[in-house]
C-alpha cells in the first residue's frame, strides 16, 4: 500500500496514529451520523448496496475499511480489539463526529461495534446487527499455529475468494463478487491481519461480555439475520436475542448477506429503525 495505490483509489484516506484509513463519507452535513462496520475480510464495498439508503434519508454515513482489508494499511500488529477500537476511534475524531446516531456491524463487524459501544457507550445512541459473529454461532477456530493459518491460506489464494461467494445464496447475482474480493489481495498484509485478527481479537467469553454491557445500557437494538446464513446460521439469532433485547427482522430466502440478497426489504427496515424516536 503506497501514495500511488491511494491515488488511484475511490472514497478517501485519512492518516492516523497506525497508518492510513481508507473511508468514504456520504449524506447532508447536518445529517446525524450511522456508521457502517464491515465483516472479516471484506472491506466496506459489502456496504454499497446500503450506503445510498440512509444518505438519501438525510443521514450521514461513515463506511471505512479496518486496518489490513481494502485500501487501508496493513500494520505489521497484533490485531485485537484494542487495536481496531483505537482505528475506529481516531477515525472519529478526525472526522469531528463527536456524537453517532447508530452503529452497523455485519458479522465480524458486530463484536467491533459491541466493543466500542461497551468503552464508548456515550457516543452511539443504536445499535444494528446483521448476521453478526456471535461466539455460539461463528465457525470454528482455525487449526494449527499462526504460521501454519498464513502458510495454507498463501498456498490456496482461491479459496480465500471462494469462501466469499458461500455468504450468499444466489451467488450468480453477484457476477463481479470475486473479483471485488481479489482487488485487496494484490497488496501485502492481508493474510497477516486475518490471521491475527483470528486469533487475537478477543476471547469468546470477551465478546459475550460486550453483548451483555449493551443489554444493561438498553440502547435499541434492531437484529437482522437471513434465515438461510449457511456462516453463522441462523439457529444463533435465539442465542444472541437471549443475551441481548433487540428488534428483530428475520430475512427469508436470503444467506449471511441479506442487506444485498434483500436490499429493499432490508434497508427500508433499518431506515425505519434508524428515524425513530
Amino acid at each position: 500500500m503506497d501514495e500511488a495505490t491511494r491515488k488511484n483509489a475511490p472514497g478517501s484516506f485519512v492518516q492516523l496514529t497506525d497508518g492510513y484509513t481508507h473511508y468514504t463519507l456520504k449524506g447532508p452535513d447536518t445529517g446525524k451520523v450511522v456508521v457502517l462496520v464491515h465483516g472479516f475480510s471484506v472491506p466496506y464495498y459489502i456496504w454499497d448496496s446500503s450506503i445510498a439508503y440512509p444518505s438519501n434519508a438525510g443521514f450521514k454515513v461513515l463506511a471505512y475499511d479496518e486496518y489490513g482489508r481494502g485500501f487501508s494499511d496493513r500494520p505489521d500488529k497484533e490485531y485485537n480489539a484494542d487495536f481496531l477500537r483505537k482505528q475506529l476511534t481516531e477515525l472519529l475524531t478526525a472526522l469531528n463526529i463527536k456524537e453517532v446516531e447508530a452503529m452497523a456491524g455485519l458479522s465480524f463487524g458486530g463484536p467491533v461495534i459491541a466493543d466500542f459501544v461497551a468503552n464508548h457507550p456515550d457516543m452511539v445512541k443504536k445499535l444494528i446487527f446483521i448476521d453478526p459473529l456471535y461466539p455460539d454461532a461463528g465457525p470454528a477456530d482455525q487449526p494449527g499455529s499462526e504460521f501454519f493459518v498464513r502458510y495454507m491460506m498463501a498456498i490456496n489464494p482461491d479459496k480465500m475468494v471462494a469462501g466469499q461467494l458461500t455468504d450468499l445464496k444466489y451467488p450468480e447475482k453477484f457476477p463481479t463478487w470475486g473479483d471485488q474480493y481479489k482487488v485487496q489481495m494484490q497488496y501485502k498484509g492481508l493474510r497477516r491481519a486475518l490471521v491475527s485478527t483470528r486469533f487475537h481479537y478477543a476471547t469468546p467469553d470477551e465478546i459475550r461480555e460486550n453483548f451483555k454491557a449493551l443489554d444493561s445500557l438498553h440502547k435499541p437494538v434492531l437484529l437482522i439475520w437471513g434465515k438461510e446464513d449457511n456462516t453463522v446460521p441462523f439457529r444463533y439469532s435465539d442465542s444472541l436475542r437471549k443475551a441481548v433485547k433487540t428488534e428483530f427482522l428475520p430475512v427469508d430466502d436470503a444467506g449471511h448477506l441479506p442487506h444485498m440478497e434483500k436490499a429493499g426489504p432490508v434497508n427500508a427496515r433499518i431506515i425505519e429503525f434508524l428515524k425513530a424516536e
